[in-house]
């Protein structure tokens, strides 16, 4: 298997010189294991949790488990074993160097309530996605997405151009790292043995008893309503359960990256603001299978066609930042008046508005919402309607028109 180097590792590589710890989060089959086993030094050794004698231990003697695999070392799926937290708390305030435990967990940092309690503020914490399309397609330094006409121009470097086919085709075969790299050729076969492992291992074990077919038909309900606004209820009165059940489940895929959600932007002058978050998967690719979309052509022309383009947006721009070691200041806005843009950047101190569109040609009237953001207590910065088209080009002088392969 080819190995892909990942935008991230710069960070990974910074950080250890400064940290006791490191703590890499994100979905299963991301390559958290992978990035750290390339970066990692001859003496570092590696011990995974998915091992049950070995999960056994750490979490019954857990101090015995540190003198057996002494620093450096990298512990796979730490989620596993919650008990090891104090315990690296007390190695790491005792003086352990730079470098000594590399983590990782297929659970979302803020939502792993040990491991909150015992490192934050001594570990550096990184959240790995998929692949992202710079990673794949592109070449030289990543660097975060801004609505910045130097910064967009210099992407053309770095970035593959692709036209409106060439991007659904990027879409529907998805970013994950065992299927892209080659290792695994069969789209379909990777990504129906990736559900069935994460059904049987991480849901299992959240879930006591879940009927695993059942969960099967909800995440499929979740990924036919991408990029919308949540609706629970609906959710629930498709798959047949109640909505406490439909919440609880969205809360499981929510805690293994599996989806996330794009928060409403609003402030004290922003007061007609929805409160409801939109969904989206980590993985277009996953979310095209789920939905029976058996090629990129039927999906260009499919009922989702729009929704699943925004998804793609929406996750690319966050890896962008994610693989910078940052958070991805990004949101959405809709008001109870129906004003909506579907993204809004945070970035030096301006809002950008960002509006995502399957045209080639966007015209002016898809910038007039952006406007509303001039009531904010911030001020608005330049926007840009991110499209198919294949080329930069502006609506105005306050409005780009970027390439999605651009991001």
């Amino acid at each position: 298997m080819k190995y892909i180097p990942r935008d991230i590792e710069h960070k990974i590589t910074a950080l250890n010189k400064e940290y006791s710890c490191l703590l890499i989060t994100g979905p299963r089959q991301v390559g958290k294991s992978t990035v750290l086993e390339h970066l990692m030094e001859p003496e570092r050794k590696r011990v995974a949790l998915d091992d049950l004698q070995e999960r056994a231990l750490a979490r019954r003697d857990p101090a015995m488990f540190l003198q057996i695999h002494e620093a450096p070392v990298l512990i796979d799926e730490v989620q596993y074993a919650p008990e090891l937290f104090p315990y690296i708390k007390i190695a790491i305030d005792n003086g352990a160097p730079a470098g000594s435990f590399w983590l990782t967990g297929s659970r979302m940092f803020h939502l792993m309530k040990p491991a909150q309690e015992s490192l934050a503020g001594r570990a550096a914490i990184l959240q790995m996605t998929s692949l992202s399309q710079h990673e794949i397609y592109g070449s030289g330094e990543n660097a975060p997405f801004t609505v910045s006409l130097p910064d967009i121009k210099s992407r053309a470097a770095t970035h593959a151009p692709a036209n409106l086919s060439e991007l659904y085709a990027r879409i529907w075969q998805g970013s994950m790292p065992g299927h892209v790299s080659g290792k695994f050729t069969d789209r379909d076969v990777f990504y129906s043995s990736y559900l069935a492992t994460y059904i049987d291992r991480d849901v299992s074990e959240e879930i006591e008893g879940v009927d695993k077919l059942l969960f099967h038909d909800f995440i499929r309900a979740a990924a036919c309503r991408v990029s919308r606004m949540l609706n629970v209820h609906d959710i629930a009165k498709d798959v047949g359960v109640t909505d406490a059940t439909a919440k609880s489940w969205l809360s499981v895929l929510e805690k293994s990256s599996v989806i996330f959600y794009l928060r409403p932007y609003s402030n004290n002058l922003l007061q007609r603001t929805v409160k409801t978050p939109k969904l989206y998967f980590f993985d277009t690719g996953l979310a095209a299978f789920l939905t029976r979309y058996s090629t990129p052509d039927i999906l260009t022309n499919g009922a989702i066609n729009g929704a699943i383009l925004e998804n793609y947006v929406i996750a690319e721009l966050r890896k962008s930042w994610l693989n910078d070691g940052k958070d991805c200041p990004l949101w959405y806005y809709r008001d109870k008046d129906s004003n909506e843009i579907d993204a809004v950047l945070e970035s030096d101190g301006q809002l950008h508005p960002l509006e995502i569109k399957r045209s080639v040609n966007p015209g002016t009237e898809l910038t007039g919402a952006f406007k509303i953001l001039d009531k904010s207590a911030v001020p608005r910065g330049m926007g840009a309607v991110l499209c198919m088209r294949e080329e930069l080009t502006a609506i105005d002088q306050q409005n780009l028109v970027v390439p999605v392969w651009m991001i």
